[in-house]
């Protein structure tokens, strides 16, 4: 029953690339679904559970126009739909928020014009 108890212990305390490394070998070696050390993982204190949640809303934020910035703040326009003067304000006040609470899809697409006029971008 020691074992067991020991057993437990070490899989709860195990970190999210842990119990992915785990569920490569189980099913490797044992031909165990990795869905079933999911299972592990939520059955445990649910700070485990929480860090792999896979994030689904995404912000691109601007952290600096580069040095194409007029064309930067042609393309921020475009995306935003805001007014020249706006769009210039929102580049010159880099870092900031283009796009908030977007698909990753959305945030890549536009994270990839931006870099392209030179912009260094983050998606958050």
């Amino acid at each position: 029953m020691a074992d067991v108890k020991a057993l437990a212990e070490s899989l709860v305390n195990l970190t999210v690339k842990e119990v992915q490394e785990l569920a490569d070998v189980l099913k490797a070696d044992y031909g165990i679904e990795p869905a079933a050390a999911a299972v592990v993982v939520a059955a445990g204190d649910g700070g485990g559970a929480a860090a792999a949640a896979e994030k689904t809303e995404f912000d691109v934020i601007l952290k600096s126009p580069g040095a194409s910035k007029l064309n930067v703040v042609k393309i921020v326009k475009d995306l935003t739909g805001l007014g020249l003067k706006e769009a210039k304000e929102l580049v010159d006040g880099a870092p900031k928020a283009v796009k908030e609470k977007i698909s990753k899809a959305e945030a890549d697409d536009i994270a990839g014009k931006l870099k392209e006029a030179g912009a260094e971008v983050e998606v958050a």
